[in-house]
C-alpha cells in the first residue's frame, strides 16, 4: 500500500512508451521510489526495489525529454504537466528581494471588493506550493466579502465567550505545573489579553479578528497532512498577493482556538472546516488603504554554520 492521504489510498500507474524511450535514464535519477531502471538501452519498472509505490509527483513525466511516461492516479494525469515559462520571463533574485522587502503585513483596507480573478490568481499561485506527498492534503477556507468576514469573526467572538474559561486564573494556576513556564507566559501574556481585546472590541462593534477584510482565506490540513505545507501554502498566496498589488496579513490566532473541544468542532461544522489540523494559518486580503514608503530590517534568533 502506498502513502495514504485524505485524498486517495491507492499507488498511481506508470507506463512506459518504449518506441519513445531513448533510455537517457533520467526517470530513474529523479525518482525517490526507485521505481526505473535502464535495461537494454530502455527504461523499466522495478517493483521489488519500490518503497511504496508510486505517489505520484509526476518528476518522470516531468523530466523525459521524449514524453515516453505516462502516470494516471492519485489526481494525477498526463494532461496535468505542462512546459514551463522561459527563464527571460522569471523573477531575478534582485527581483524577487525588492517585492519581499516591500511586502508589509497589512491590516487597513480600502472598502472594495478582491475581484475575483485576483482571488484566482492567489489561489492558482499557493497551488504551487511544496505541499508534500501528493496530493495536496492542504484545504482552503475562502471568505469573499466583508460581510462574510464580519459574520465569521462575530461567530468567532461567540465561541470564545464560551470558552474562555481556558484563561481564567484557577485554570491558568491548574495547568501551569502541566504545561511549563513557556506555555504559562504565552497563556498569561498573549493568549488571555487577546481573548479579551477580540471580545470586547466586537461588542463595540470593532472587528480586530479578521479586521473586516475583504477576503480571507484559511489555510489548513487533514489528519494526514505534513504540518508545514498549511503554513507554506499560505505564504505563497501572501506574496502572490503582493505581486497583484494587494495587501495581506496572516492571522494566527484563529487556528490554534478551533481545534480542541466540543464548541470548537461545532464552530468548524458551521463554517464548513472539515478537519481539526495540527497547524493551520489565515491571512487577510484587500486593496491597501495605506502606503509604506520604509521598510523595517529583520533579523533570525541565531545563524549557526557546523
Amino acid at each position: 500500500m502506498t502513502i495514504p492521504t485524505s485524498r486517495t489510498r491507492e499507488a498511481a500507474v506508470v507506463t512506459i512508451n518504449q518506441e519513445h524511450c531513448c533510455g537517457c535514464g533520467l526517470c530513474a535519477t529523479v525518482c525517490n521510489d526507485f521505481l526505473f531502471r535502464v535495461e537494454n538501452g530502455k527504461a523499466a519498472l522495478v517493483t521489488d526495489k519500490s518503497l511504496f509505490g508510486c505517489y505520484g509527483c509526476g518528476h518522470c513525466m516531468a523530466i523525459c525529454p521524449k514524453d515516453a511516461i505516462r502516470v494516471h492516479g492519485r489526481t494525477l494525469t498526463p494532461e496535468h504537466i505542462f512546459s514551463l515559462p522561459e527563464r527571460e520571463t522569471r523573477a531575478s533574485y534582485g527581483q524577487l528581494l525588492g517585492m519581499l522587502q516591500s511586502r508589509r503585513s497589512i491590516r487597513e483596507f480600502k472598502d472594495a471588493p478582491v475581484e475575483p480573478h485576483f482571488i484566482e490568481k492567489i489561489l492558482d499561485a499557493a497551488k504551487t506550493a511544496p505541499m508534500g506527498l501528493p496530493p495536496s492534503d492542504i484545504n482552503v477556507l475562502v471568505l469573499d466579502s466583508r460581510e462574510k468576514n464580519r459574520a465569521f469573526a462575530q461567530d468567532f467572538c461567540d465561541f470564545l465567550k464560551k470558552v474562555r474559561w481556558i484563561v481564567s486564573p484557577w485554570f491558568l494556576a491548574m495547568m501551569r505545573p502541566f504545561w511549563g513556564k513557556t506555555t504559562d507566559e504565552l497563556f498569561r501574556g498573549f493568549v488571555k489579553p487577546a481573548i479579551h481585546c477580540y471580545i470586547d472590541a466586537m461588542d463595540e462593534g470593532v472587528n480586530l479578528v479578521t479586521y473586516d477584510a475583504p477576503l480571507t482565506m484559511y489555510f489548513y490540513g487533514s489528519p494526514y497532512v505534513d504540518p508545514a505545507d498549511p503554513i507554506i501554502a499560505a505564504t505563497y498566496a501572501m506574496l502572490s498577493a503582493e505581486s497583484l498589488g494587494l495587501g495581506a496579513c496572516m492571522i494566527g490566532a484563529i487556528h490554534p482556538m478551533i481545534q480542541r473541544g466540543k464548541q470548537a468542532k461545532r464552530f468548524r461544522e458551521r463554517h464548513g472546516i472539515q478537519y481539526p489540523s495540527q497547524e493551520g494559518i489565515f491571512v487577510i486580503f484587500g486593496h491597501p488603504a495605506v502606503v509604506y514608503n520604509k521598510g523595517i530590517q529583520r533579523t533570525f534568533a541565531s545563524v549557526t554554520y557546523v
